[in-house]
């Protein structure tokens, strides 16, 4: 993946064209190289959203399968553990065992060339 530099302590990564997000999908992303997928980004409703691969939960990785984030029907985020379902256009757990928690939302753009570009904080 491509990284640009940013603003002081971060960088922005270039993970796939945004248009290759379609709707009612997800994919999965590992932007740092850790061998497991640590952002996701879901189309849903026509709004593309990034998010953090953790179940509030217990911080659990989110898919049950490569890039398996949402529902059958494609209209939630699914978390494989425990079943919690989450509105993909805002995070909210709205079934399961973290009702009420949230998806921590990760930062993006959409650069020039059309790419999903995600921010990511230095350490």
């Amino acid at each position: 993946m491509a990284t640009m530099p940013e603003a002081a302590g971060a960088t922005l990564v270039a993970l796939c064209p945004a248009a290759e997000i379609a709707e009612g999908t997800a994919r999965g992303f590992d932007p740092e190289d850790d061998g497991q997928d640590s952002l996701f980004a879901v189309r849903v409703g026509g709004v593309l959203s990034l998010w953090r691969n953790a179940c509030p939960h217990e911080a659990a990785p989110m898919a049950w399968r490569r890039d398996g984030y949402l529902n059958a029907e494609g209209t939630r985020i699914v978390c494989h553990a425990h079943g919690a379902e989450f509105l993909p256009e805002t995070g909210l757990c709205v079934a399961g065992p973290c009702l009420g928690a949230r998806l921590t939302a990760a930062c993006f753009v959409i650069n020039e060339r059309g790419e999903l570009c995600a921010r990511l904080d230095k350490d």
